[in-house]
């Protein structure tokens, strides 16, 4: 690589400078007195640990998009994280051990193979929330609630929730008796809203003619609230699990709905993003500024399971780099003070005390060579000036007497 290349990084991969940056960690840091808000405690991961802690479950998706490195010490294959979530499971369930409800939360940085779609960071920075212990729909009402205050906290506007349960999908395939390599084509086809290839499919593997209607219209169940109304029509006579889980959907609807008046509820019943581990109800928020959702979650019951512990859990992410693209709140730097770089134990101690309520003291290292516009550009306002006996702060218009 040239001298003149060697500024450039990965593709996918960038530099935060010092306006974004500012906004980024103060978004951070709102966004954890926000979750610590709600009895969210905070915890830190290890950016690398041994590679089968990171990818535990079948998410084929996580493990495409996970580094993985060689321990010299050990020799075990390593991983850098992809994706929090699987190591908070491990702390609550191993290392914390706790019996009840755990709420833990999270902010820092994965690392991704390859971006998760056009112009994604592949370096991207997770904040987000779980809540582990509990079984009922209260949890996944407050996890998203919680999510969409982390959005309105943003200022992020327009915010359209979508709602889905991969567990009705999952009890239609079931009562089908679909073969685990069926159900994957059925999947993969049911991602890509392929209608022609999932009406010729199911008309081939299913032979109850019941149950493939249901498959059949399921696959079509997205819009609006009255795709809900839809669907407890549509699956008045289903199996019992699946009039189970519509009725849990429903449930939460009508709390989330009441709670977030602003917010446009939207349904998908055929939403089965994170199939490999999600068990129950889905959600993700969307704005018509990104194509792409900006927060999602679920429940991903007994994921502690291979950490010797299995218990429900909820959470929800979301990525704080494009939460810093899209809010509409105006960040302001707070204004400095200039201070001349002088041997002077007076000033000393002025600007200590100064510094420890909080302002921000810059030292004029060029000794008031600096004009009133080079001192706004490094974002001082004002200047400590020696008026004879004492320093008094001054403005950058007014005279020291």
């Amino acid at each position: 690589m040239s001298a003149a290349d060697r500024w450039l990084l990965p593709e996918g991969v960038e530099e935060i400078l010092p306006d974004e940056a500012f906004v980024l960690e103060s978004l951070r840091r709102e966004t954890l007195d926000l979750f610590a808000g709600w009895g969210y405690q905070l915890v830190m991961t290890p950016l690398v640990e041994f590679l089968d802690s990171l990818l535990v479950g079948k998410s084929h998706d996580l493990d495409l998009h996970t580094f993985k490195v060689t321990d010299q010490m050990s020799g075990r294959m390593m991983g850098i994280r992809a994706d929090i979530t699987p190591q908070v499971a491990r702390i609550d369930a191993h290392c914390l051990n706790r019996a009840g409800v755990v709420r833990l939360c999270y902010a820092d940085s994965v690392l991704h193979t390859k971006p998760r779609g056009l112009l994604t960071s592949r370096v991207p920075f997770r904040v987000g929330a779980e809540l582990f212990g509990h079984t009922g729909t209260e949890a996944d009402v407050e996890l998203i609630c919680l999510m969409l205050d982390t959005l309105r906290h943003a200022d992020i506007r327009d915010v359209h929730l979508v709602l889905g349960h991969v567990g009705i999908f999952r009890s239609l395939v079931a009562a089908a008796g679909l073969d685990e390599k069926t159900e994957t084509v059925l999947f993969d086809l049911v991602q890509r809203k392929a209608y022609a290839e999932i009406d010729a499919m199911l008309q081939e593997v299913v032979s109850d003619d019941t149950l493939r209607e249901k498959l059949c219209e399921l696959t079509r169940l997205s819009g609006d609230r009255e795709i809900l109304a839809r669907a407890l029509e549509v699956f008045d006579d289903a199996p019992e699990s699946v009039r189970r889980e519509l009725a849990e959907l429903e449930a939460i609807a009508a709390r989330v709905g009441g709670q977030n008046e602003d917010v446009v509820l939207c349904f998908d019943l055929c939403e089965l993003r994170g199939y490999e581990y999600h068990t129950g109800i889905v959600f993700a928020a969307y704005t018509p500024d990104s194509g792409r959702a900006v927060a999602k979650g679920g429940r991903y019951n007994d994921i502690g399971e291979v950490f010797g512990r299995a218990r429900p859990a909820s959470g929800f992410d979301c990525d704080l780099k494009t939460l810093a693209k899209l809010t509409q709140r105006e960040f302001i730097r707070p204004s400095g003070i200039l201070a001349p770089a002088v041997d002077d134990a007076g000033l000393a101690k002025l600007v200590a005390d100064l510094r420890s309520k909080g302002e921000i003291v810059i030292s004029d290292l060029d000794a008031g060579a600096l004009s009133p516009d080079e001192a706004a550009a490094l974002g001082c306002d004002r200047f400590l000036g020696n008026t004879g006996d004492t320093w008094e702060i001054k403005r950058f218009n007014q005279d020291v007497s």
